[in-house]
């Protein structure tokens, strides 16, 4: 669980930076599109996605490990 908080932390971190470096001019287009919105609910499904699979291969392995020791 302790590497998926620090999963967690590093993509966020991606996400804010990446977000500091965009440029302001295509971003204040896609805004007033309305598009912004798409690419910020296709990004926040990719991440729940990924989240939800990695939690699911963390409680896997952790019932393997135990099943090995027991």
């Amino acid at each position: 669980m302790k590497n998926i908080i620090r999963l967690l932390s590093f993509l966020s971190f991606l996400f804010v930076s990446g977000n500091l470096h965009a440029q302001t001019q295509n971003a204040d287009v896609m805004r007033s599109n309305g598009r912004i919105y798409v690419v910020i609910a296709i990004i926040i499904t990719i991440l729940t996605g990924l989240i939800l699979y990695m939690v699911r291969i963390d409680r896997k392995i952790s019932k393997l490990e135990k099943e090995a020791t027991s």
